[in-house]
């Protein structure tokens, strides 16, 4: 069945413009709670803060996080969705399922590099584990753990089954949309991030909308 995928738009830190992308049907709003990012949203928002967005896709993104900080911080800002963006291990991943309310559903990011073989094990070992997660999302390898604004060779994802739906994510924007219909399993969502920023944090809300109205159109 061929269906539009759904948006996420990553890295948000000001009030306003969440209010914008809320009010222009974006399905999932991501929160970076990494404080390496330039994107740390407790920078700018509180927890508390957080959790009055009325929105049923608020994604919390965390990297290597201790087990009960993302426990708390599910709780405080009340999030729908954690996005494992890290190296976190296996019985991490089982530990948080059994901890957190299956309510909410995990996000597990796989990172795609510039070496085939080695991003291709990845993808490979990932898959077969069979872990307790509800989503994948593949993204561009990077030292800093995303936001990069690069895309990865899609055509990678061509050589597997994937099991899960998928966020695509990793450079996407007006340039390369039109080649996501060469994918031959679609992704359940579209990631967009740093290419849709005037600085870090801070959106270009025009240019998300027209971009949404663009890959609308291509469907």
């Amino acid at each position: 069945m061929n269906r539009q995928p759904q948006l996420k738009v990553c890295g948000l830190t000001k009030p306003d413009q969440i209010q914008e992308l809320i009010s222009m049907d974006v399905d999932f709003l991501g929160f970076i709670f990494y404080e390496k990012s330039p994107r740390y949203v407790l920078n700018h928002l509180g927890a508390e803060e957080i959790s009055a967005i009325d929105h049923h896709g608020k994604t919390g993104v965390f990297v290597n996080e201790k087990l009960d900080i993302i426990l708390q911080m599910v709780q405080k800002a009340g999030l729908n969705f954690v996005q494992l963006h890290g190296d976190e291990s296996d019985d991490f991943i089982v530990e948080l399922r059994q901890k957190m309310s299956p309510e909410v559903r995990i996000i597990k990011v796989i990172r795609i590099g510039n070496d085939d073989a080695e991003s291709k094990n990845r993808i490979t070992q990932t898959i077969a584990k069979d872990l307790p997660v509800d989503y994948y999302l593949f993204d561009t390898d990077s030292k800093a753990f995303g936001g990069t604004g690069k895309q990865f060779d899609w055509n990678i994802l061509n050589e597997f089954t994937i099991t899960l739906p998928y966020f695509l994510s990793g450079g996407i924007s007006e340039d390369n949309i039109g080649n996501i219909g060469m994918l031959k399993q679609q992704p359940f969502a579209l990631d967009i991030n740093s290419k849709f920023e005037t600085e870090p944090g801070h959106k270009n809300i025009n240019r998300v909308r027209e971009f949404k109205n663009l890959y609308q159109q291509n469907k």
